[in-house]
């Protein structure tokens, strides 16, 4: 999608405000599958703009990251309850609950190995959980890492960042863990994607900042026009860009492969942009956790 001057905005009101619209995919049947963090549900939304809802376990299990999994179904993780989730297209729900207590799973990705990876938040651990739910934990061998979100790279490793770690991780599907520390101090590392230049890009929530890491270890950071903007989610375009979330500045943000940045207000203020992904009508699709979902696209000419 190229990005101009004057996107063209619409909001679609998928929940009650405090239900918080929060992760967002595309689903193998072509509608979008949005975590609704506050509710405890899941919901499923053409992109005509029906919307059907499901009720989780429980409405307190905080889901938050959801993605195709390599079966079918939407596999997304529940940091409340510590369990991790399963959605077919027709609603039928299942779920696993983790080996290790209050391990907080946040960040879910499909591995190279035809699993899923997860990470938890709380135990400085790597999860990966196979399609009939065997379940397995790597150490990351670090104290308070608060690993976060997670994406699969070129190279066959798992990529992560380690927000309280000030770093990026990389994990083997055997385990084996690298830890490339940051330079700029309290960065805050959040999102994660493989970008289309093969490298992995990522947002800084706590320094304002894209970064990027080649699958060598080699990082580059770029500081945004507002360091208080607060980047939450990052997602790639075919172009070599990435497009993110800024939480805290109520926009949408636009980076090339060389490091420009353009920015976009959101129309409606305050209102908490978290997860984005690239439709497959090839508009962007926000989740606000205001209760919305917002779609932008650039118009030709």
């Amino acid at each position: 999608m190229k990005p101009l001057s004057r996107p063209s905005f619409h909001e679609i009101p998928l929940s009650a405000p405090g239900a918080g619209p929060y992760g967002i995919t595309t689903g193998p049947d072509g509608a979008l599958w949005i975590t609704m963090v506050h509710s405890g549900q899941v919901a499923r939304m053409t992109l005509e703009g029906r919307i059907d809802c499901f009720p989780l376990e429980s409405s307190a299990c905080r889901p938050c990251i959801i993605t195709p999994g390599p079966d079918g179904a939407l596999w997304f993780t529940q940091s409340q309850d510590h369990r991790i989730g399963r959605i077919t297209t027709e609603g039928a729900i299942t779920s696993f609950p983790l080996p290790t207590s209050n391990a907080g799973p946040f960040g879910i990705a499909s591995g190279p190995d035809g699993a899923l990876w997860f990470t938890e938040m709380n135990t400085d651990r790597i999860g990966r959980i196979t399609t009939d739910g065997a379940i397995t934990e790597f150490p990351l061998h670090t104290s308070g890492a608060f690993a976060s979100a997670i994406t699969s790279g070129l190279d066959g490793a798992l990529w992560l960042t380690l927000n309280q770690a000030n770093a990026i991780g990389r994990v083997t599907p055997e385990g084996d863990v690298q830890i490339h520390p940051l330079p700029t101090p309290s960065a805050a590392p959040v999102g994660i994607t493989r970008g289309a230049d093969g490298a992995l890009w990522f947002v800084e929530i706590g320094a304002g900042q894209i970064g990027r890491i080649t699958t060598d270890g080699e990082i580059r950071e770029f500081p945004l026009p507002d360091r208080a903007a607060r980047p939450h989610a990052i997602v790639a375009d075919p172009s070599g860009a990435c497009w993110f979330t800024e939480w805290g500045g109520n926009r949408l943000g636009h980076i090339t492969k060389a490091g420009v940045v353009q920015e976009y207000d959101l129309p409606t203020p305050s209102s908490e942009p978290h997860g984005l992904v690239l439709g497959p009508d090839g508009a962007l699709w926000i989740a606000l956790e205001i209760g919305r979902i917002l779609r932008v696209s650039f118009p030709e000419g």
